[in-house]
């Protein structure tokens, strides 16, 4: 299989549950919810998209065509040191379009644990070590388990009550980061969340540190 990464790149996860954790992004070209084009993102369902996972021209991106490949050059990515458990998260765009288990199979071989961040519509494969999902449409969702649901608030159609009896050990709301509304939309968060102590807030923290 030849995989098509946007981006690879060492930095601290951001958002959710593992905020803050050293880890290498393998961002995935492409997505089943809209083309990334600029010409279609009024007809998308999620048009406050604000990730560039169009072709393979980022950072540390390019094709590769074969797991072992790929795999080489995400342990190149990890900082050379015997400190911690080295961690991977795959995202996109959609990540499950491609990660496969051949994939899975040779990072844990390699040491990786492994991390997703996927919107849903697709079932996760086995060995995936933190699964987090961050639905955009219910009729859509397929993966309704895992470690971890972020949902971005408010999204229209999507209130967290529809989703709050899903099988997940974590729920987090994130403010949807339109430049105008995002003031408005933390204090909403917030507001839910003191009603509704099942979800805890998320941050965008990389984007307060000035990182990737």
């Amino acid at each position: 299989m030849t995989y098509t990464v946007k981006e690879l790149f060492y930095t601290l996860q951001g958002e959710g549950r593992q905020t803050g954790r050293a880890a290498v992004f393998c961002r995935f070209s492409g997505c089943n919810l809209w083309s990334g084009l600029e010409k279609d993102r009024d007809k998308t369902v999620c048009p406050f998209c604000d990730t560039d996972f169009v072709g393979y021209d980022g950072e540390g991106g390019g094709k590769f065509f074969s797991a072992l490949q790929l795999v080489e050059k995400i342990i190149q990515t990890w900082p050379v040191t015997d400190e911690g458990v080295p961690y991977v998260v795959f995202t996109g765009g959609e990540p499950l379009l491609q990660l496969d288990t051949e994939l899975i199979t040779q990072l844990h071989q390699a040491g990786f644990e492994i991390g997703v961040e996927t919107n849903g519509t697709i079932q996760a494969p086995e060995g995936i070590d933190w699964l987090c999902v961050s639905p955009k449409q219910l009729d859509k969702l397929v993966q309704r388990s895992g470690d971890e649901l972020k949902l971005l608030f408010p999204l229209k159609d999507l209130p967290p009550e529809q989703l709050a009896h899903l099988d997940f050990k974590y729920f987090y709301l994130q403010a949807v980061d339109n430049s105008h509304e995002i003031v408005t939309n933390q204090q909403t968060v917030v507001g839910y969340c003191l009603q509704h102590p099942q979800w805890r807030v998320s941050l965008q923290t990389h984007k307060l540190l000035g990182l990737k």
